[in-house]
């Protein structure tokens, strides 16, 4: 659903003026009803990936064929220098739980690193399909070193979400966020070595196996008719799909699948013309629609306005609502500072990039968000995330390591407001990690410590 917009003003004057206006659609906390999931994962089978590496991956497999019900197909597709499908996509069934769990423990590594060839063969299953209707369809791409043929870039995922992840330092990291961002609603998660690969495949399992919308678009109308708007812009520091008509303004915004209980917000400006009214009045300036696949009955506008008036409001009197809006300002700045600092380092300009990092704490700590809802939660998150990049920052050497690939996966995360992993799962809260995806991260701790021991269905988890 859609809530009501909020505003960084009270009100606007009757001269030449601007105005931001943030516009949330709020997924449904239930996944009683949720979408077939059809999965493909793509995984990295090449000389590097031996000893634990291999170990990992056959774990988190293991956990994500255990997750699955016979409403969900999966096929396993691998790549050395050449690409494999090992299974067709197969509805989860017990039978077929054995038979890919007996797949999985057979994979061995040897050979280049075709990720093109690897990624395109994964899209061919999934356009393969016969049945697509009520289903979502993703692939998770894991990689531990450089690509030997090709560049994956020229792949097109279509509206297929392309989830990836860089396992250890050989990874080619800024690819593999390349392409998540690339395709429809994907993410870029980071996999230093030594840690697991359950925990970030468990964690967007999660949202997987609750998706309760796809297709999801908002698309926001300016009133060009009653002469107060000069123009609507959508704010930077969101990564979405956005398409402008030239001649009429119309704006969609295009987010893919939404999981149970995610959140998407938008920051829309306007820039206002002179008023020829010379008393106070409501401006309507545009109007907003959401919509999804299925859905029975077309959704209503929710109108954007702003009270116009000859004697304007100081800016800090809007209250919670203009905090509201001042905390996405916030979170949106915090995403392009830690861009930035991290281009700086990468550049071997890491005392820049420090002190870009600073600024960002200060930042933080000047704004007041304790009496909005999960504001403190916020403040606490931007502040830890902060606090982990600065240490990775501590020389050239930790940082190409650590910090590039922690610096990818949280622009990342921020743009799509999806979580991603960074290797910290436990230390820094993500913002956007739902109940169901700590209950799976949890579920695949306890799965790594005890593999003999059931694990839950997704029909379980309801």
């Amino acid at each position: 659903m859609m809530a009501i917009p909020a505003y960084n003003r009270k009100d606007v004057g009757l001269t030449k003026d601007t105005v931001t206006a943030m516009v949330e659609i709020r997924a449904t906390s239930s996944a009683a009803m949720r979408e077939g999931l059809d999965l493909v994962a793509v995984l990295d089978v090449s000389g590097g990936m031996g000893g634990d590496k291999i170990q990992s991956v056959k774990k988190a497999l293991q956990f994500v064929i255990m997750k699955l019900t016979s409403v969900d197909r999966l096929s396993i597709v691998t790549f050395d220098s050449t690409a494999r499908r090992l299974n067709p996509l197969r509805s989860m069934t017990q039978a077929a739980q054995t038979d890919l769990k007996a797949v999985v423990d057979g994979l061995q590594n040897g050979g280049g690193t075709d990720i093109k060839a690897g990624l395109e063969l994964g899209l061919a299953v999934l356009a393969g399909r016969v049945h697509a209707e009520s289903r979502t369809a993703n692939v998770f791409l894991m990689s531990d070193g450089q690509t030997t043929s090709g560049d994956p870039r020229e792949v097109h995922p279509g509206e297929v979400a392309v989830y990836t992840f860089g396992f250890g330092t050989g990874a080619d990291h800024k690819l593999l966020s390349d392409l998540a961002k690339k395709s429809t609603g994907g993410t870029y998660s980071a996999v230093p070595d030594g840690t697991n690969l359950s925990a970030p495949f468990s964690q967007l399992l999660g949202g997987l196996l609750t998706v309760v919308a796809q297709d999801v678009q908002l698309t926001l109308e300016p009133n060009n008719a009653d002469g107060d708007l000069e123009k609507m812009t959508v704010a930077p520091g969101t990564d979405y799909t956005t398409i402008t008509d030239d001649k009429s303004g119309l704006i969609t915004i295009k987010f893919g699948t939404l999981f149970s209980g995610e959140v998407r917000k938008v920051a829309v400006n306007f820039a206002l013309r002179d008023s020829d009214e010379t008393e106070e009045y409501d401006a309507t300036l545009a109007e907003a629609r959401h919509s999804y696949a299925g859905q029975k009955t077309r959704q209503s506008l929710e109108a954007i306005l702003i009270v116009r008036t000859p004697n304007p409001s100081s800016p800090t009197d809007a209250g919670v609502e203009n905090r509201s809006v001042q905390a996405e300002e916030l979170r949106r700045l915090h995403a392009d500072t830690i861009n930035a600092a991290s281009l700086l380092a990468e550049a071997e300009r890491l005392e820049e990039a420090r002190e870009r990092i600073v600024d960002a704490q200060n930042a933080v700590e000047d704004i007041v968000l304790l009496d909005l809802d999960d504001g403190e939660k916020m403040v606490n998150a931007l502040r830890a995330e902060l606090l982990q990049l600065l240490a990775f920052m501590e020389s050239q050497e930790i940082y190409n390591e650590r910090g590039h690939p922690y610096a990818l996966a949280t622009v990342t995360s921020h743009g799509r407001q999806r979580t991603a992993a960074r290797g910290d799962e436990g230390e820094v809260m993500c913002l956007y990690a739902t109940p169901r995806m700590n209950a799976y991260l949890e579920q695949a701790k306890s799965f790594e410590e005890n593999p003999a021991e059931s694990v839950p269905s997704a029909d379980d988890d309801v």
